[in-house]
């Protein structure tokens, strides 16, 4: 059965599957990241894993993965296939392409960023399916964006488009590890809304799910602490559907698995804040944390779909770069 690897790494866990022609998870599994071990260490289990993955697929399949997708986290270069730099994994410069092809017994790899991998499976797949123009937002640790355009996701002339949540929405307010004060994601990813609500209710254990939930009861502590975030979310949007005139946006990450208690207060402060902008359709993101890996796949079958690949089966869909 033909198939590709696909990779999607976390800084906690790693997510990998093999994916068929179709789109579809042929087998599916997860392992710790191993962030602990260092930069190398992270780097070699990704390899072994890939190749794990690689055997499973010759054992059960009966036949060779065709390629691999890799989707990483920080700043990548997605054209020469370098993971340039990732804060949270520890390494520079890891020529990840060159790597997993020689482990993989040369077998063409795609490499993308995390966040766009995902966008690109959720605009072709998930939420954004159809749509001609989108934005992927997920809402986790962090904050960033995918942008979705004509079925492809656009990288920037440098690799660094849709970095939404460090779009200034509060100037002169919280410090931001990128050197700005204010940015959207100090103030409305999931990891802001634990901390403002850990330090609101005076329980230290207390994170993001809690103040929903809190929210839910009509706690007015969280109901304050949510709206602050979901107004500077608000805030972000609007900036971002100016400049973009998306018309789906799709919020993700684990702030979205609030569900309504997210969605109904933001769709109102969003359609408060616009004037002459067309409000786009807001959506919770369909895939879940499977949007990575499920991406990683897509580019592999997309790279077999150029020309210096012919005789490659058809992707699911036509191609796309992230």
């Amino acid at each position: 059965m033909r198939h590709v690897i696909a990779l999607d790494v976390g800084g906690t866990g790693m997510k990998a599957a093999l994916i068929g022609v179709d789109g579809s998870l042929l087998h599916e599994t997860r392992r710790p990241t191993g962030r602990e071990r260092g930069a190398d260490a992270v780097v070699e289990g990704i390899l072994d894993f890939a190749a794990e993955l690689r055997a499973y697929g010759e054992e059960r399949l009966g036949e060779s993965a065709l390629a691999a997708g890799v989707a990483v986290p920080g700043i990548v270069d997605a054209e020469n296939g370098i993971a340039v730099y990732a804060a949270n994994l520890g390494w520079h410069d890891v020529p990840m392409r060159r790597l997993l092809s020689e482990r993989l017994d040369g077998i063409p790899v795609a490499l993308g960023h995390d966040v766009r991998t995902g966008g690109l499976a959720e605009g072709r797949i998930g939420a954004g399916k159809g749509a001609d123009r989108f934005l992927f937002i997920p809402l986790g640790t962090g904050i960033a964006g995918a942008i979705g355009i004509d079925g492809r996701i656009e990288p920037g002339a440098h690799g660094y488009a849709g970095e939404i949540g460090h779009i200034v929405v509060r100037p002169g307010g919280i410090q931001c590890g990128c050197g700005q004060r204010g940015c959207l994601e100090r103030l409305a990813s999931a990891s802001a809304v634990t901390q403002a609500w850990a330090e609101a209710s005076g329980d230290t254990d207390a994170d993001a799910a809690d103040c929903a939930k809190a929210v839910e009861s009509g706690d007015p502590k969280a109901i304050a602490v949510w709206q602050d975030a979901v107004d500077a979310l608000a805030d972000g949007l609007v900036t971002a559907l100016t400049l973009l005139d998306p018309r789906t946006l799709i919020i993700g990450g684990g702030l979205a698995e609030a569900g309504e208690t997210l969605f109904v207060p933001l769709r109102a402060a969003v359609q408060e804040r616009v004037t002459f902008q067309k409000l786009p359709s807001i959506v919770p993101a369909a895939l879940g944390d499977t949007a990575g890996c499920l991406g990683a796949g897509l580019l592999a079958w997309d790279l077999l779909a150029k020309p210096e690949h012919p005789g490659a089966p058809t992707p699911p869909s036509t191609e796309v770069t992230a």
